[in-house]
């Protein structure tokens, strides 16, 4: 099985991801992860990638396209793989065909998780995030117990760049120009498959959960 999984920053598309991924066996691979791994090691890639990303913008499709497939390439994704975050626009998911026809990889279902942009934004200015080990608090919704430490390891809690009020709105408003457009192209293929992520994490999971099992089930 393999699985896309978009929708906005915010949206909770990250814990489902972690879920599916467990739950279907699959190989989690993350952009947003492979970008922030690179700029914390200061590579060229990674200095590149955080000129967009500290402005809420999208990184460059050569760039993105090019690690993708390199990942994809890996033997470990033979039995499944799990897409988060990738593609964002037309351009990218015409580029991604490419890719997964090369290397003989089917997509079964594209799953977007959808919130209202109000409570996005109440979600994501709240974020803190441990300088030390990473860990991901909220002011409101998961408080650490002393403010601004972390709770496993001391570390200070900070506000990354990509969560203040201003680029929360800049990255929303290039979600809504350059991302949505996609959801027609994946709908014609009848990929997609649309799920209110302002519920319970347990409810949004049982959903997607429920719509891969028929698939699995037809295959």
């Amino acid at each position: 099985m393999n699985i896309i999984v978009m929708g906005p920053p915010g949206a909770g598309k990250g814990t489902q991801a972690e879920r599916l991924v467990k739950e279907f066996s699959l190989v989690h691979i993350s952009t947003g992860d492979m970008f922030r791994s690179a700029i914390k090691e200061g590579t060229e890639m990674g200095r590149k990638a955080k000129e967009y990303m500290d402005k809420g913008a999208l990184v460059p499709d050569e760039i993105v396209v090019g690690i993708v497939k390199e990942r994809l390439s890996k033997p470990d994704c033979a039995g499944g793989v799990l897409l988060d975050g990738f593609p964002r626009t037309i351009q990218q998911a015409e580029a991604l065909d490419e890719v997964l026809q090369d290397l003989n990889i089917t997509i079964n279902a594209v799953v977007s998780v959808d919130v209202e942009e109000d409570e996005l934004l109440n979600r994501l200015t709240g974020r803190r995030v441990c300088r030390n080990c990473g860990t991901t608090y909220h002011i409101k919704f998961n408080p650490p117990k002393v403010r601004n430490i972390c709770d496993h390891c001391g570390g200070e809690l900070y506000q990354r760049d990509d969560d203040t009020v201003e680029t929360v709105k800049e990255r929303l408003k290039v979600y809504k120009k350059q991302t949505m457009p996609i959801i027609d192209y994946y709908q014609r293929k009848g990929l997609f498959l649309s799920v209110d992520g302002a519920r319970s994490i347990d409810d949004v999971f049982a959903d997607i959960s429920d719509h891969l099992e028929k698939i699995k089930g037809r295959g």
